[in-house]
């Protein structure tokens, strides 16, 4: 694997797998250097297809991509014959199936049981994050909420994601509380915490086990594709599976 890619710092069971990749160690050029992994974002598709393949050879299987839609809808990849894929988050609990989101300043979000029997993941920007697509996510493992654990992965920081007025409603119209996730910051704009929306989303849903987050792919240019920096960009990916 790939010693730029990210493992996840959770206490999750053994058996439970799970990494990020990064911009390192794929063949595309130009923005899209190098392990762009976005099917729909511009780069030549042989390129997308090869950096895939090299991403599968760290996996039991290739993920069933997602088509994700900044939506709150979660696939059961248990579920057989399913062939509408237009979600942004999945669950599973068969051994070897793999879940993954792509992401590009949104946040991923890794879920699993203490049992390492039910894994999810989720694919959080502020709109999916804002109508409940945690929560869905976590509902989804069916699994008591005691019993489950969060890793966040690297989205936009929250010295960098500046944001109008409209996002602070909508968080705060579910949660007051969301209002100190949001800095004012100039005139008729915020800086938003997304880390700091996700842990509050994420206790709601009743999981308060919640580690990872401090990434910025928007400052960090050199690990991390961010679409807020430079909208010719690619997608990382993250996966998880129990092996």
């Amino acid at each position: 694997m790939n010693p730029d890619w990210l493992i996840p710092d959770w206490p999750a069971p053994a058996n439970v797998r799970a990494f990020v990749t990064t911009r390192a160690g794929g063949v595309s050029e130009g923005a899209y250097a190098s392990m762009n992994l976005g099917m729909q974002c511009g780069d030549d598709p042989a390129n997308v297809a090869r950096n895939r393949l090299i991403v599968g050879e760290h996996l039991p299987q290739l993920p069933g991509w997602l088509a994700q839609c900044h939506g709150v809808d979660v696939l059961d990849l248990d579920r057989e014959g399913a062939t509408d894929r237009t979600a942004d988050a999945a669950v599973t609990t068969k051994t070897g199936r793999v879940s993954g989101v792509l992401t590009a300043d949104c946040l991923p979000v890794l879920l699993c049981n203490d049992d390492g029997t039910r894994i999810g993941i989720a694919h959080a920007g502020w709109r999916g994050m804002a109508a409940g697509v945690i929560e869905n996510t976590a509902g989804a493992l069916r699994a008591d909420r005691g019993d489950v654990l969060a890793w966040l992965g690297p989205a936009i920081g929250p010295d960098a994601f500046e944001v109008g007025p409209e996002v602070r409603e909508a968080f705060m119209a579910v949660d007051a509380a969301a209002g100190s996730a949001f800095r004012p910051y100039r005139a008729g704009k915020y800086l938003a915490d997304l880390y700091a929306l996700a842990r509050q989303r994420l206790a709601r849903a009743g999981v308060t086990r919640v580690f990872g987050g401090g990434f910025c792919t928007l400052g960090d240019s050199r690990r991390f594709f961010s679409y807020r920096r430079e909208k010719q960009s690619g997608r990382m990916g993250s996966f998880i599976w129990m092996a």
